[in-house]
């Protein structure tokens, strides 16, 4: 079961990413309109890396992304 919660974790980093790219944004760019850290927001992505999201930033990083959060908890 932690396995499993470990790689849809890793996939929630890696869609932002994925829509950061394709928004044509930098982890810098979102950060600064996340209000945190650059670090953080690639702590977020690395699929290597376990980093707590909450809900609130999970939707104002959809909301930074003009994406539907729906599309961040996809599997």
């Amino acid at each position: 079961m932690e396995k499993e919660f470990e790689l849809e974790y890793k996939q929630i980093g890696l869609k932002i990413a994925y829509y950061r790219k394709f928004k044509g944004l930098t982890q810098e760019n979102l950060a600064e309109k996340l209000g945190v850290a650059t670090s953080y927001v690639g702590q977020i992505e690395a699929p290597n890396m376990y980093k707590p999201i909450s809900l609130t930033t999970l939707l104002r990083i959809a909301q930074c992304l003009d994406i539907e959060p729906y599309k961040l908890l996809e599997f």
